[in-house]
């Protein structure tokens, strides 16, 4: 048990920790990162509930709408809420970057989680495909959405915008992902250019929210001209 545990949580604390340590512009208090971690791993058991009785119920009843409602919709929403009710407004999200890590944090927490119970159900063998393929995708669904909170926080127009974007973007990239896994026989020759994709277009996120943020310190500190000078 120990060996699917240490298996289970290693991907998502060493892509956290990557994240994390990408803020080079002011790091965030751990406590606060941890705690957001913490929040997206409390969200799987009420999702695999929902998800349980919408099976059950046969509302869900295809493959495109396990895709993108009970999986893409659903889980991302989710996610969505803790961060934009519980961490948007914390004092600690003071600059663009931040959005990512804690984008980041929720949802690798949620995912990590999520592939323990995997792995104690289906056996420690499928740690490695479960390291490149689901525990990464949830955390670059996390970066996204955490580039256009941060873009939605600090932004002084179209914050409505960015803030359907943050929503928007994650749920269609996650159905989009579940689609081909469910659908497609020969996945793997599908998934792999997808997941090529999905890393290139969030660390373009990454770069533009680290200048982002030392825009945003270099104005947040830099001193105010006098009235008559200006």
């Amino acid at each position: 048990m120990l060996g699917v545990f240490s298996a289970g949580i290693a991907p998502g604390l060493a892509l956290l920790s990557y994240f994390y340590l990408k803020d080079e512009v002011e790091a965030e208090p751990l406590s606060v990162v941890l705690r957001a971690f913490l929040n997206g791993a409390l969200l799987v058991f009420p999702i695999m509930f929902i998800q349980h009785v919408l099976s059950v119920e046969n509302v869900v009843n295809s493959g495109l709408a396990e895709a993108f409602f009970s999986a893409g919709l659903l889980e991302e929403f989710v996610k969505w809420f803790i961060l934009y009710y519980v961490i948007y407004r914390h004092i600690a999200f003071d600059e663009p970057f931040d959005g990512i890590v804690y984008g980041a944090a929720v949802s690798l927490g949620f995912a990590t989680v999520e592939n323990i119970l995997y792995l104690i159900g289906n056996g420690v063998e499928h740690a490695l495909g479960r390291a490149l393929l689901p525990v990464p995708s949830h955390a670059l669904f996390g970066v996204i959405m955490g580039f256009y909170l941060g873009k939605t926080k600090f932004s002084k127009t179209n914050q409505k915008w960015w803030l359907f974007l943050s929503i928007t973007l994650p749920v269609v990239l996650h159905g989009i992902y579940d689609f081909i896994l469910i659908t497609q026989e020969n996945w793997i020759y599908i998934i792999t250019p997808f997941m090529v994709f999905l890393w290139w277009f969030a660390f373009r996120k990454v770069k533009k929210a680290r200048i982002l943020s030392a825009a945003h310190l270099k104005s947040k500190y830099q001193p105010q001209k006098p009235l008559h000078l200006q």
